[in-house]
């Protein structure tokens, strides 16, 4: 039975095991400290189910036992050659093989001339507002873990996506713009429709 490549949770665990062995609870810990839960949806529950299907397919193993104190043991996971394997491939296809992705924003763009066009300009302009208070926050994070030492390497995923929501930001700006000043193609048609 082979993996399927679904769950980007597992490939969070995979990419931590290779760096050293873990127990669940330590990769989340490790997943939280390095804000990773920004790209990958990390729950504890969810987490356990990802690991036991993990050493399922023999691409992690229990390779040791840990208590401290009071604490009940924990199982501690390494991965194993096939599931470095696994993790090499799978990463080589996420960067490089481009994916349909259905985002909300779009679906949601793609028909906003069904409103009116005051509504539209209401929503893109509060839509704005939320991406700058993203844009603040992550410029503050990311100050904080280049001050922490950590090489930009470390939080790479994290500069993606202020690249990201800049570009976002300022297509949201023109948008607004051309539908205040009614020069988006098309404004005419969207303004009559809703008269």
């Amino acid at each position: 039975m082979s993996f399927k490549r679904t769950n980007p949770l597992a490939l969070a665990v995979l990419a931590l095991l290779a760096e050293r062995p873990m127990h669940p609870y330590e990769m989340a810990q490790t997943m939280r400290e390095r804000h990773q839960e920004e790209v990958v949806k990390l729950n504890y529950g969810s987490l356990y189910t990802v690991v036991e299907s993990l050493a399922k397919h023999e691409l992690i193993t229990a390779s040791a036992t840990r208590r401290a104190g009071n604490r009940p043991e924990r199982t501690v996971y390494s991965v194993t050659a096939a599931g470095t394997a696994e993790l090499h491939d799978w990463l080589r296809e996420l960067i490089a093989v481009p994916a349909k992705e259905y985002r909300r924003f779009e679906a949601g763009i793609s028909m906003v001339g069904l409103l009116p066009p005051p509504d539209a300009l209401a929503v893109v302009q509060r839509r704005c507002a939320a991406v700058d208070e993203q844009l603040t926050a992550l410029a503050v994070l990311l100050e904080r873990l280049a001050g922490m030492g950590l090489p930009q390497l470390a939080w790479i995923e994290l500069d993606y996506r202020l690249a990201m929501l800049r570009a976002e930001r300022a297509w949201l700006t023109w948008f607004a713009t051309a539908t205040r000043d009614g020069t988006v193609g098309g404004y005419e048609h969207w303004e009559d429709a809703h008269r």
